[in-house]
């Protein structure tokens, strides 16, 4: 159809169908993709977060399951000594968890952010940067894996667990596999921050069921067992990889470009570290934090107070994952107003209630059935008394709660402030782990949690939320302009 007939108008001219050509493609620039838009809606929101929650719900048992019979494929067709170098080498990945420095964050605002991620120039600049970093890393990360296995140190430094012959060799294989990954798995935070953290976690779902696959394969030719954990590393590459392709997709050409200008020494990346520190900072305090728990019991309480706490860990620590994976969520949705300059059609406070409602009634639920767990797990010589399940409920609670203004505040400044409180999190958890605990047994460790995510979380970011927010309405920053670079 002919421009100019549709509506019943005579035919433009060349120079206004120009004209009207660069205001179209200037509009669709400036317009936000549907999916960032959704974003911008009650319903839309919701719905990212039960979706990422449902996503994480499904995940979670099918990987539980297949992880079982890849246990038991391994021990059967391998031996005890297989399987032991193949969880060995799979705990390798946890040790190093904040590899990549902290970048994610900045990876993650710089596209959410973005008014139109095909062409945002701070994006470009971002990703730049990001991926000389990275490459570095991963180069290191690498180099450091050839040159333990050429001195033959992976035997001193994994120990006993490595009882095969291929142990050394595999071990260096995983650590490389780990490095490449580091490079690449940065496709998944764009696609997180686009909205997308639902495909993100159900292509993270595919990881148990590819070593499945491989350990099948290699039952059936009849191959050894010694490299099986490289599998796994291999699985968690794929899947990166594929998560790259896709957010290359999403904003290409944005992407590719960047690619090609970090190998360029005369083109500019875009600041990174102001806001890759603090989050770096916050991924090793806040895990070393709660880690301690079970030393400390180990040391101060009884063999009989551990076990109850680690089975009701075992139990509750699944609803952690899922709150953070809801949670995660939201950051592209802070993060996309805050560059607007406009507000969330939902409030942190109110989804910091929701996110405590829904973790009250997780718990209350696996409350209900923690006898019936505590029996299919040990049998019954393993209970768990009610003191250390209410402890875990109130402590779900206030994890639950504490996520929606954390990803509120994911600003340069935001993160420094809560990386300097994770800091402080380390000593008051500790300090008061070690009084409670012999007083109160297994749900000292658990107390002492609480009030120092409480103390040190929870309300040093209600308070400052509930500052800019007022400063916001008092300032009347309500400007569409702000996020146009």
């Amino acid at each position: 159809m002919s421009i100019g007939t549709e509506t019943g108008t005579a035919p433009q001219t060349a120079d206004e169908l120009v004209e009207k050509g660069r205001a179209d493609a200037a509009s669709s620039r400036e317009e936000p993709s549907d999916r960032v838009a959704r974003l911008q809606t009650t319903r839309g929101i919701l719905r990212s977060v039960g979706g990422s929650a449902a996503a994480r719900l499904i995940v979670m048992p099918i990987s539980a399951v297949l992880g079982l019979m890849v246990t038991r494929l391994i021990i059967d067709n391998y031996g005890e000594g297989a399987y032991a170098q193949y969880i060995l080498l799979v705990g390798v990945a946890a040790m190093i968890p904040f590899a990549d420095l902290g970048l994610s964050a900045a990876i993650m605002n710089a596209t959410a952010a973005a008014r139109d991620p095909r062409s945002d120039a701070h994006l470009r600049g971002v990703l730049i940067s990001c991926i000389r970093i990275l490459a570095c890393c991963a180069t290191v990360l690498v180099l450091t894996a050839v040159a333990i296995y050429a001195l033959g140190l992976w035997d001193a430094i994994l120990g006993d667990g490595l009882t095969l012959e291929s142990g050394a060799l595999a071990a260096t294989l995983c650590v490389v596999a780990l490095g490449v990954n580091l490079l690449i798995s940065f496709g998944q935070r764009i696609l997180i921050a686009l909205g997308l953290n639902t495909l993100v976690v159900l292509l993270s779902g595919l990881q148990t069921p590819l070593v499945l696959l491989v350990l099948w394969v290699t039952i059936s030719t009849g191959s050894g067992g010694g490299y099986l954990a490289v599998a796994s590393y291999a699985a968690t590459l794929m899947i990166s990889a594929v998560g790259l392709l896709l957010a290359a997709r999403r904003i290409n050409p944005t992407l590719a470009a960047a690619a090609r200008a970090a190998v360029n020494p005369r083109e500019r990346g875009e600041r990174v570290f102001d806001v890759a520190w603090p989050m770096l900072i916050q991924m090793v305090a806040v895990p070393l934090a709660t880690a301690s728990d079970r030393l400390v019991l180990s040391h101060l309480g009884t063999l009989s107070q551990l076990t109850e706490y680690s089975l009701a860990a075992q139990m509750f620590t699944p609803l952690l994952v899922v709150v953070a994976t809801a949670g995660m969520s939201l950051w592209p949705v802070f993060a996309r107003a805050r560059s607007a300059g406009t507000a969330s059609p939902l409030s942190p406070q109110l989804m910091s209630w929701g996110f405590a409602g829904m973790g009250l009634i997780a718990s209350l639920v696996m409350w209900s059935l923690s006898g019936a767990l505590s029996q299919l797990a040990s049998g019954g010589q393993i209970s768990v008394g009610w003191p250390v399940l209410l402890a875990f409920t109130v402590f779900i609670m206030v994890d639950a709660a504490k996520h929606p203004f954390g990803m509120y505040l994911t600003d340069a400044a935001g993160l420094r402030f809560q990386a300097y409180f994770a800091l402080a999190l380390l000593p008051v958890n500790l300090g008061l782990t070690l009084v409670l605990t012999p007083v109160l047994g297994a749900p000292g460790p658990l107390v002492g949690t609480i009030v120092g995510v409480v103390s040190c979380q929870l309300i040093p970011n209600i308070l400052l939320v509930h500052r800019r927010m007022k400063r916001a309405v008092l300032d009347g920053v309500v400007t569409a302009s702000k996020g146009i670079r």
